[in-house]
C-alpha cells in the first residue's frame, strides 16, 4: 500500500474528503491532517501543527500533495484575510526544502492559488469591507486593466473616475497589498520547482475572468514561469477545489508509468469555444490542461484512446444551474444530448472503453436533462466518472481523475459509491434541493442562504429528506440503490453540502 500525504486546501468535503474517496479500493492510501487542526471557514487553523503532521507523515510516504495556502495561511479563505508580511511567508515556505532531506525518495507536488477578485459585494469569504465595497474594488481592477490595454470605453472610464473618488483608499490599499504579497508567494513556489523542491506544481486561478486584477497577476506569473524555464513542470489554468484530485491522478499515473490517451467529445460544435462562468478562456483550452496535469494526453481518435471524455457544455454561453428553466436555444437546439448518450452507450458496450462525463453545461450544478437520458439508457452506473458541481474546472478536475483511476483499477464498490455521491450532490443538491430548501423552507424558519441553523440541525434534516425524494424520483436503478448515510452543511450555509453516500446492489 503506497501512502500519499495530502495537505488540503481547506476542511470542506470537496477538498478534505474527495481525494480520500477516489483512491479507496486501490493500492494507495491518502493521509490528511486531523480535522481539529484544520481551519473552519474564516477561523484560522493550527498551522504549526499542520506542518508538524506533514513532516512526521512523509517519513514513510511515497508522495505528498501540498496546498501552500494551507501551510501558510491555514486555507483558502484565510489566504484572503491574513496580515503576514512577505518575509514571514517566504521564510516559512523555504521550510519545504527539508522534505526531501527527511525522505529522499519523496515526490512533492503542490499548488498555490492566484487570489480571486469577486465581482460582487459580500464579506462572507472576503475582508469585512468587501461587503460594502467589493463590487467597486473589482470594477476598479477590471476597468483599470482595460484602461492599461487601451480598450476601456468612455462610460467605463467615467465609472472608474467615480469609483476612485468614492472608494476608501485604506480598503483598496489593504486589498492590493495582500494581493502583492500572495503573488510573491506564487513566484516563490515557481522558484521551488526550479530548485527541484517541488517535482510538479499548479498555479490555479480561483474565479478568474479575462480582465481585472486576477488576469494581471496571471500575466506576471506566466512571464515568471517562462523566465525560469519551468513551463513543463508548472501549469496555470482556472481552478481551485479540484486540484488535489488532479495531482492524485498524476501521482498514480507517473508511479505506474502510464500516459493514458483521452478522446474528447462535446455535445455541441460550439462548446469548445464557450468561456465558462468564473473562468477566463475557451473551455477546450482548460480541458487540455486538466488532462495533461494528470499525466494523460489527448487522443486524436476513438480507436487509439484508452478512455473517452464526453463534455456536456452549452453551444454559446453558460448560465447558472439555478436558471436552467430559462435556458435558450443554445442549450435546446444548438447541442445534442441524445447523440452523446447514444455514443456513450456504444463506446461502453461495443468498443469496451471507459466513458467519463464532464457535466459542465451549467455553473454550480449538473444537467437534469442529461441525467434523465442516462437513466433511460441504463448508463448511470456504467460510467467511469461523472461530475457537475461548482465551476467547470471543479467538475473536470473531479471526473477526469476518477475516470483515470477507474482505468487502472476497474470496477470497485468504492467507485460506485463515488458515482452515487456525485449524482446525489451535483444533480440532487446543487441543481434542485439547494434552491428548493432556500426558497420553500428557509423563509418560514427566519433563516437565510448565508446563515442556517447549524451544520447538523433542522435544515440539514430537510436537505436529507428532499435528497432522498430526488433519488427516488430521478436516480432509481434496476440494480443499484443510493443510500445517504450522513448529511450536513459544513459552513452553516446553503452553498455546499457534506454527504456520505453508499451504493448497494438491490
Amino acid at each position: 500500500m503506497k501512502k500519499i500525504v495530502v495537505i488540503p486546501l481547506d476542511e470542506r468535503p470537496c477538498n478534505y474528503n474527495f481525494n480520500q474517496l477516489l483512491v479507496e479500493g486501490t493500492d494507495y492510501k491518502v493521509v490528511v491532517p486531523p480535522l481539529e487542526i484544520m481551519g473552519n471557514k474564516k477561523q484560522v487553523g493550527k498551522v504549526d501543527e499542520i506542518w508538524n503532521f506533514m513532516e512526521k507523515e512523509i517519513v514513510d510516504a511515497d508522495s505528498v500533495i501540498i496546498s501552500t495556502d494551507t501551510l501558510l495561511y491555514s486555507g483558502i479563505i484565510p489566504s484572503r484575510l491574513h496580515y503576514y508580511n512577505e518575509e514571514e511567508l517566504i521564510n516559512k515556505l523555504n521550510r519545504l526544502d527539508n522534505l526531501k532531506k527527511i525522505n529522499p525518495r519523496l515526490k512533492v507536488y503542490g499548488f498555490s492559488l492566484i487570489m480571486r477578485n469577486p465581482s460582487y459585494s459580500s464579506n462572507e469569504e472576503e475582508p469585512d469591507y468587501y461587503e460594502d465595497w467589493g463590487r467597486e474594488i473589482h470594477r476598479s481592477g477590471y476597468i483599470g486593466h482595460k484602461k492599461e490595454l487601451g480598450i476601456a470605453t468612455d462610460s467605463e472610464l467615467k465609472e472608474l473616475e467615480s469609483i476612485n473618488q468614492r472608494l476608501p483608499k485604506e480598503y483598496l490599499n489593504d486589498y492590493l497589498n495582500r494581493r502583492m504579497i500572495n503573488l510573491s508567494v506564487n513566484k516563490r513556489v515557481i522558484e521551488l520547482v526550479k530548485e527541484k523542491v517541488f517535482d510538479f506544481a499548479i498555479i490555479p486561478q480561483d474565479d478568474s475572468s479575462p480582465y481585472g486584477l486576477t488576469a494581471k497577476d496571471q500575466k506576471i506569473i506566466r512571464q515568471y514561469i517562462d523566465d525560469l524555464e519551468v513551463g513543463l513542470n508548472v501549469y496555470m489554468y482556472p481552478g481551485a477545489d479540484e486540484v488535489t484530485n488532479t495531482l492524485l491522478a498524476r501521482i498514480i499515473n507517473v508511479n505506474n508509468s502510464k500516459r493514458p490517451l483521452v478522446y474528447i467529445k462535446y455535445t455541441s460544435f460550439g462548446s469548445k469555444s464557450v468561456i465558462p462562468l468564473y473562468e477566463d478562456r475557451p473551455l477546450h483550452e482548460t480541458v487540455k490542461y486538466q488532462i495533461m496535469a494528470t499525466n494523460a494526453l489527448i487522443a486524436s481518435s476513438v480507436q487509439e484512446a484508452d478512455i473517452i471524455l464526453i463534455i456536456n457544455a452549452p453551444a454559446l454561453k453558460m448560465i447558472e444551474a439555478g436558471n436552467a428553466e430559462n435556458r435558450g436555444i443554445d442549450y435546446d437546439v444548438f447541442r445534442n444530448l441524445i447523440e452523446v448518450v447514444e455514443f456513450a452507450d456504444y463506446a461502453i458496450k461495443e468498443l469496451k472503453k471507459p466513458v467519463v462525463i464532464g457535466d459542465v453545461a451549467y455553473a454550480n450544478g449538473g444537467d437534469l436533462q442529461l441525467v434523465k437520458l442516462l437513466k433511460q439508457k441504463g448508463l448511470l452506473f456504467k460510467l467511469a466518472g461523472y461530475a457537475g458541481w461548482n465551476t467547470s474546472s471543479n467538475s473536470l478536475g473531479t471526473c477526469i481523475p476518477q475516470g483515470l483511476i477507474y482505468l487502472q483499477y476497474g470496477v470497485r464498490k468504492e467507485h460506485y459509491d463515488f458515482l452515487g455521491l456525485r449524482y446525489t450532490e451535483d444533480l440532487g443538491y446543487c441543481s434542485y434541493v439547494r434552491s428548493l430548501v432556500t426558497n420553500k423552507y428557509l423563509p418560514t424558519m427566519n433563516l437565510t442562504y448565508r446563515q442556517v441553523d447549524g451544520a447538523r440541525n433542522k435544515v440539514a434534516e430537510i436537505v436529507k429528506k428532499e435528497l432522498n425524494n430526488f433519488i427516488d424520483e430521478n436516480l432509481q436503478d434496476d440494480k443499484y440503490q443510493i443510500i445517504i448515510e450522513d448529511c450536513y452543511l459544513p459552513w452553516i450555509r446553503m452553498f455546499e453540502v457534506g454527504l456520505s453516500v453508499k451504493v448497494v446492489r438491490k
